[in-house]
């Protein structure tokens, strides 16, 4: 489980609050609404495409303060992600891994139901990832 964090976008804090186990049962219908389903299961397979070592397990979820999510599974890092799509083959985190199989799973959605809610998740997610430790590595896998 990674600790919460924070990064700072255009002079603003975003933070990233994991979701206690009391309000995990809400927090994705309120972000993915009638897509909730296809929604979950695009961020599963999004990491099981770039990770061999992903099979499935248990996620937990972060709010960001600027009004988007992403979730992380509980797997031990750094992962080693690799995207056929644009040849990134390197180690990250599962925190990090869990922001790339997010903003693939966003985008997805974004192209599949042309809901602009999922733009708009991805754009948010996209702006934390640009301030995250790990920002180049996210930013090449899914470029």
């Amino acid at each position: 489980m990674q600790p919460d964090s924070e990064v700072v976008t255009s002079n603003t804090t975003v933070k990233a609050v994991r979701v206690p186990e009391s309000k995990r049962m809400n927090t994705l219908p309120r972000y993915l609404g009638r897509q909730l389903m296809m929604g979950e299961a695009l961020i599963y397979q999004s990491l099981q495409s770039v990770c061999d070592a992903y099979s499935g397990g248990f996620w937990d979820i972060f709010e960001l303060s600027s009004g988007g999510f992403y979730m992380i599974s509980r797997l031990e890092g750094p992962l080693r992600i690799q995207c056929e799509g644009n040849s990134f083959d390197g180690e990250m985190s599962c925190d990090a891994a869990g922001i790339v199989a997010c903003l693939m799973a966003f985008n997805a959605l974004a192209w599949q139901t042309r809901e602009m809610h999922f733009g708009e998740l991805f754009y948010q997610l996209r702006d934390f990832a640009a301030q995250h430790a790990e920002a180049a590595s996210i930013l090449a896998a899914i470029d």
